[in-house]
């Protein structure tokens, strides 16, 4: 039987905040990462990725340097005390809902972010998503790297990675349902049957007068 899959974004539409910068300013407190100038250029890519002119490879050669000699088990275990600790607590009150009534009628579901994998799946586990695919890391020596493995689910990237999702998937869906708040997931956005777009950034925002897209204020 034909079933509906619902795809979301991760940072500013299911959180209400950016689970990366997060991230950052949790291996600044454990001391995994310099302070103050580590954190000022995140602001600075991050503005870039706002902008739509992230260079993701820049972004993942900053963000990974600090975990190249600790051990992928370990980062692990990071992540999941920082998700329990500063992530979990800013989940949209409508992101839970939506997700919740999903589960009642058991329809697939999926986040598709252009966070690293080993953070998505964190979240993705404690919100109650099965499937969440972000950006695979090559690993070297049970570590990580900044070199993506496959496809980077980042702009028309995840269309492809969703597509490569939905293909390896014994079931068949009637139709695709997407949520975001990015221009940079405009690709997603255009390729979905429905778009869903999360207090859109003013360039998203734009587009949104097109068939089957709605705007959702969420807080």
């Amino acid at each position: 039987m034909l079933k509906p899959l619902y795809v979301f974004d991760m940072d500013e539409t299911l959180i209400n905040a950016d689970c990366m910068m997060i991230w950052h300013q949790f291996m600044v407190d454990k001391g995994i990462a310099s302070g103050p100038d580590f954190l000022q250029e995140d602001k600075r890519l991050m503005k870039l990725y706002s902008q739509g002119k992230l260079d993701m490879n820049d972004y993942l050669r900053f963000s990974l340097e600090p975990l190249a000699n600790i051990a992928k088990h370990e980062v692990e275990k990071l992540v999941t005390e920082c998700v329990e600790q500063h992530i979990l607590d800013k989940q949209f009150a409508q992101s839970k809902i939506v997700i919740d009534k999903l589960k009642r009628k058991k329809i697939d579901m999926v986040i598709i972010s252009a966070s690293v994998t080993f953070l998505v799946e964190v979240v993705g586990n404690y919100l109650g998503i099965e499937h969440a695919l972000g950006i695979d890391l090559v690993e070297n020596d049970r570590c990580y790297t900044a070199e993506v493995d496959g496809v980077a689910s980042y702009r028309e990237g995840k269309v492809t990675r969703l597509e490569q999702w939905i293909a390896a998937q014994s079931n068949s869906y009637s139709e695709v349902h997407f949520f975001t708040d990015s221009i940079n997931d405009l690709p997603l956005c255009q390729y979905a049957d429905y778009a869903y777009l999360v207090n859109p950034c003013c360039r998203l925002k734009e587009h949104a007068n097109q068939p089957n897209w709605q705007v959702l204020n969420w807080s």
